[in-house]
């Protein structure tokens, strides 16, 4: 994850979800930094988990086949990790 912005209502962060790259708002993280697990929810980082639970939460979406939509024929979700 890569942070811009110091403000902490504009603060944003590159994060890697799969290999896919997106831009995330940390607004509701500000304790939030690189290397850090985040949930993030339509562009927004709800909160910081750590790597058990996001590891975890990957197992779960793997399960229910969620993460096919991450492969480069499918459009990518906004979504993040880092």
């Amino acid at each position: 994850m890569s942070i811009s912005d110091a403000d902490p209502l504009l603060r944003a962060g590159k994060v890697s979800f799969g290999g896919v790259l997106k831009e995330i708002s940390l607004a509701y993280v500000p304790e939030a930094k690189v290397g850090d697990y985040v949930v993030v929810h339509v562009g927004f980082a709800l909160s910081v988990v750590d790597e058990a639970e996001a590891n975890q939460v990957f197992e779960y979406l793997r399960q229910m086949e969620e993460l096919d939509e991450l492969k480069p024929d499918a459009p990518a979700p906004e979504t993040v990790s880092s």
